[in-house]
């Protein structure tokens, strides 16, 4: 047996959750999601607990089972906290502003790139202007987003300047050396 799938989600108790054939949606202080589960598996509510297994044990239903648990355990952790993602603007003069639902990088082109947030996910930038978080109640889409706007300017591979995750390592490589 799986052993995510097998491992229990357990509900919060601002939290409502509604299964119909293969729907189940999920209601929170933060929001809603809804999504239409594989037919194979079989969500039920016990005890506030939601227990997820599967019919048979083909190949196919065993990796459904675990992503199946993941995805409605992500979507039962953002309608009640959320999920966060912090991007860092690494270079000389490279900064990012909010404007309404877009956001406005100057960040070494010869022109603002602008980038319109998708509905659902929202972004805070500091005061200098080089931290850019985003947030949002769909890890799915906060991720996709977030690869998005990382992909405007990518991290160079000799100085390190572009649009990083706060948390990604770069390793730099040696520049040139001179011939003697």
């Amino acid at each position: 047996m799986s052993r995510i799938g097998k491992k229990l989600i357990p509900i919060p108790k601002e939290t409502e959750i509604k299964i119909n054939n293969n729907n189940i949606t999920v209601k929170g202080p933060k929001g809603n999601l809804n999504w239409n589960f594989p037919s194979t598996m079989k969500v039920e509510n016990k005890d506030n607990n939601l227990i997820i297994e599967r019919m048979n044990d083909s190949k196919k239903e065993k990796a459904l089972h675990g992503l199946t648990r993941s995805l409605i355990n992500n979507m039962v952790t953002g309608v009640s906290h959320g999920f966060t993602r912090d991007l860092e603007l690494v270079g000389v003069g490279y900064k990012a502003q909010v404007n309404g639902n877009d956001l406005e990088f100057n960040i070494g082109y010869s022109h603002t790139v602008k980038y319109s947030l998708p509905k659902g996910i929202s972004a805070e930038i500091d005061k200098k202007q080089t931290k850019l978080t985003l947030s949002g109640i769909d890890k799915q889409l906060l991720g996709q987003t977030a690869a998005n706007i990382r992909s405007i300017r990518p991290p160079d591979a000799y100085k390190g300047k572009g649009i990083r995750y706060s948390d990604e390592y770069i390793k730099l490589k040696p520049g040139k050396t001179s011939a003697k």
